[in-house]
């Protein structure tokens, strides 16, 4: 069964660094689209990061040039390296998968992990 689980995150004084993991079972992250979210403290989930099944990335404008989406395909992880942490960033991190197809990535994310909490101290 496919399974998407979440590590890395934690406290951190701000201008801090911290790598996010999300580790897959049950499907191959290469050949789906992959990303990461985030919830604040009383927000909505908003994307952060993703990449495609061709390597391609792209960023949120408030995490570009801070933040880093790659992945491991033979250690079937997901990582999102996060320097410059500013306390807006706190929040719940999610990483989802989505299919691929032949016109990019689909619209709906057919997996969820359960997240890990950043806490970024001003």
């Amino acid at each position: 069964q496919a399974r998407l689980v979440e590590s890395g995150g934690g406290s951190v004084q701000h201008g801090g660094s911290l790598r996010l993991s999300c580790a897959a079972s049950g499907f191959s992250i290469s050949t789906n689209c992959m990303d990461w979210f985030r919830q604040p403290p009383g927000a909505e989930r908003e994307g952060v990061a993703s990449i495609n099944s061709g390597g391609s990335t792209t960023y949120a404008d408030s995490v570009r040039g801070r933040f880093t989406i790659s992945r491991d395909n033979a250690k079937h992880i997901l990582y999102l390296q996060m320097n410059s942490l500013k306390p807006e960033d706190t929040a719940m991190y999610y990483c989802a998968a989505r299919y691929s197809g032949w016109n990019g990535c689909f619209r709906d994310y057919n997996y969820w992990g359960q997240g890990t909490q950043v806490t970024v101290s001003s």
